[in-house]
């Protein structure tokens, strides 16, 4: 099966391509060495080219928007709401040899993870990655969820999240998805900040299953303060508990967890957004202050916080290269 999709490539379809994630996902897959984009579902703009809608696509694809669901694929990206990929499964019969990977939070917590006779396997790569190579249906991780717990992971497979957790995050503007609200609009996100869902943001849930799967006897808290930044892209997570690890224990426990996975680098330097906006690369940095470990993480959260991640899974699920298609480079400047 897996030199079959190697040789003849393979057959994606995407429904909802006229949004944020739909769009990098079709930036990624365009160049995709392994990868024939079969279709592109969008209500709205059937009928039009897609490069109408992304503009930065011209001269990359002449491919239009279809309003109809064809079934001769290999894997299917439900690029949607929250809540509406479970109703269009619902209302839209997927064949079950069609493999799906969706970025809505439909189907991410354990409670959820079942739906017509599909199991969905939660898709962080640094977290579950044998699961997904054998999984045939992905939820994809949460772009806060992400940034969060790849800052975190190395600490709960230790054992030694022993303290409350303190968290401030804060994403830009493409988070909010494409749909215009007043705290999307450009006159008031520019030169602004606010926070917003403090304590109660939705991706705590999947957060707090995650770092259990690691650390079972984990009952700290988790205090998150989300922020909305004014700028378009990226998420960065500053994060801190008391810990009686050195410096280098730290270092050495977070670099030797993420000695396996491509994507995910620590660093000793300080780091910023500009490294990785762009890229589906995550950057961890660690410091510590007294008897508090402090924790920085950064992401692209279209990236490796949706769109980007969802092609690391697909890769994995057909034995691919995880990094097939992902080398992009950082608009440092």
């Amino acid at each position: 099966m897996i030199e079959q999709i190697v040789n003849n490539k393979i057959k994606a379809g995407i429904i909802g391509g006229a949004g944020y994630t739909g769009g990098e996902m079709l930036r990624i897959l365009v160049n995709h060495p392994n990868v024939e984009i079969t279709f592109v579902n969008s209500t709205s703009n059937a009928g039009n080219l897609i490069s109408d809608v992304h503009t930065d696509l011209i001269g990359d694809t002449d491919l239009k928007f279809v309003s109809d669901i064809p079934q001769d694929i290999d894997i299917l990206f439900l690029c949607v709401g929250h809540g509406d990929a479970k109703k269009f499964l619902a209302a839209n019969p997927i064949n079950e040899n069609i493999k799906i990977i969706d970025l809505s939070q439909d189907f991410r917590l354990a409670a959820n993870a079942e739906f017509e006779k599909r199991e969905f396997v939660y898709g962080l790569p640094e977290l579950n990655h044998d699961k997904i190579k054998s999984a045939k249906n992905i939820a994809n991780p949460g772009c806060f969820a992400t940034c969060i717990q790849l800052g975190l992971l190395p600490l709960a497979a230790k054992g030694l999240i022993k303290s409350e957790l303190h968290i401030n995050a804060t994403t830009g503007s493409t988070g909010a998805g494409q749909s215009l609200s007043t705290t999307s609009h450009f006159s008031w996100r520019n030169n602004n900040l606010s926070i917003y869902k403090a304590f109660e943001h939705q991706h705590l849930n999947e957060i707090g299953e995650s770092l259990v799967q690691l650390q079972p006897s984990l009952t700290e808290a988790l205090s998150f303060i989300p922020q909305r930044g004014a700028f378009t892209r990226g998420i960065l997570a500053a994060m801190y508990l008391e810990s009686d690890l050195t410096l280098d224990e730290a270092q050495k426990i977070f670099e030797d967890y993420y000695r396996a996975h491509p994507f995910t680098h620590v660093s000793r330097k300080n780091i910023d957004l500009k490294q990785v906006v762009n890229t589906n690369k995550a950057l961890v940095h660690v410091e510590k202050h007294g008897n508090k470990l402090f924790i920085t993480s950064i992401i692209d959260n279209l990236l490796k916080g949706a769109s980007g991640q969802a092609v690391q899974n697909m890769n994995l699920m057909f034995g691919l290269e995880e990094t097939a298609g992902l080398r992009l480079k950082a608009a440092n400047f």
